[in-house]
């Protein structure tokens, strides 16, 4: 929730600025505009996106409004004690914890150890899940990357609609100031909403994934230190190297 006070923020500097120059903000609010501009962006990234990336990207967002976190030096406390139990009464200990461990992730690789699963091809596994997975997350964050992209062009061609309209004003030159005024909204909407939006949105995905990427791979290091049989100081110092890169 913090990222959203930026937003909140830069909105209330452009109607700060606004005010600050003797404008009104019911200049800036203009409907035909506003549906030019997400009809046309959200037009454009549903023609270039297919239905199962659209869906998970509006699943996604859902990460912006939660406090999903990652806790990796948690997890690096649950490997030790697991380390231990395992190495003290064998793989088979760790089925109970297996079957309530709620990360999916950490799930699968704790029942492939209990499962006996040979370590080359319980690694190569994990490590497809992770890239694969990290790809989804990746094409997720360029969806709203398309749409910044897409957003201010739109915007113009708001604006050239909008002056069009204000042309047909010219045998009324009181009105036409205020015409060309309201068509350049479209272009501070289409400006506006992909570099306060749109943008933000999608490296903050970034961010998000990257810190789950990091959760991933030190995960997949804990077990398969666990699979190595590796001692509390190993297994240590293979979590320090994801700690620092938190």
């Amino acid at each position: 929730m913090v990222g959203w006070l930026g937003f909140l923020f830069a909105l209330g500097c452009v109607a700060l600025a606004q005010q600050w120059h003797g404008g009104s903000l019911l200049t800036l609010i203009d409907g035909p505009a506003f549906v030019i501009v997400m009809g046309g962006t959200l037009g454009a990234v549903v023609l270039q996106t297919p239905v199962k990336g659209l869906a998970r990207a509006a699943r996604q967002l859902r990460l912006l409004f939660t406090n999903q976190a990652y806790d990796l030096e948690a997890q690096a406390v649950r490997f030790e004690v697991w380390l231990q139990r395992s190495r003290q009464y064998g793989f088979l200990s760790l089925e109970t914890l297996s079957e309530e461990e709620s990360d999916p992730f950490t799930r699968k690789g704790l029942a492939m150890l209990v499962d006996g699963v040979e370590q080359e091809q319980m690694k190569a596994m994990l490590e497809e899940e992770i890239f694969l997975e990290q790809e989804r997350n990746e094409h997720t964050a360029r969806v709203f990357e398309s749409m910044g992209g897409y957003s201010p062009t739109v915007g113009i061609i708001g604006a050239v609609l909008g002056l069009i309209q204000a042309m047909k004003s010219l045998e009324h030159p009181d009105q036409l100031g205020a015409g060309i005024a309201v068509a350049f909204v479209a272009t501070i909407y289409g400006v506006g909403f992909a570099n306060l939006l749109y943008l933000p949105i999608a490296n903050r995905l970034r961010a998000l994934h990257y810190h789950h990427l990091l959760f991933q791979e030190m995960t997949l290091e804990g077990l398969m230190s666990i699979a190595r049989g590796d001692n509390l100081g190993q297994l240590r110092l293979h979590m320090q190297m994801y700690l620092k890169g938190e």
